[in-house]
């Protein structure tokens, strides 16, 4: 299926790595969900993926039907269900994403801050802004450098 550049995108990430059969078990599940996810009785032009065994990433574009309110609902049940069967936290917004190396790791706030005092994170570390809005955001914008993403309005006073 392709999807438009301004087709809707949430991102739901993991407090941590799912193992390879996790995401296997996961998968088949977000299919079934994105097939079977309707708003207002109509059929969602949708797809789902994990990304790096951390990231679940939901797209639907909506030149076809329009994500109401209630589709969105339910789409956070889903997902909170999914975090209940795999024991995962999918609803820290303070639960921070970066790069180290090629492995993609996930830290609270403090422990985030910590890291950035100890120069351990710094302006050129690959950060995840998951708060991006449509497909070509999530292109462009959802991982990029410390410097060029929110995360510098919030922790400007502790990079150099």
């Amino acid at each position: 299926m392709e999807f438009s550049q301004h087709s809707r995108v949430w991102i739901y990430q993991a407090d941590r790595k799912l193992s390879d059969q996790e995401v296997q078990q996961i998968q088949p599940e977000l299919d079934n969900f994105t097939i079977g996810w309707t708003a207002h009785n109509n059929q969602l032009k949708a797809r789902a993926e994990i990304r790096y065994n951390r990231f679940f990433i939901l797209i639907v574009d909506e030149s076809q039907a329009g994500a109401s309110g209630c589709s969105i609902d339910k789409s956070v049940h889903f997902m909170k269900q999914i975090e209940q069967r795999f024991n995962v936290n999918l609803f820290d917004r303070f639960n921070l994403a970066y790069r180290e190396g090629e492995e993609v790791k996930s830290l609270p706030r403090h422990a985030f801050e910590d890291l950035l005092k100890q120069g351990k994170i710094n302006t050129e570390t690959i950060v995840y802004n998951n708060m991006v809005q449509n497909v070509a955001e999530l292109e462009s914008k959802w991982e990029v450098p410390f410097k060029n993403s929110w995360h510098i309005q919030l922790f400007r006073d502790l990079v150099n």
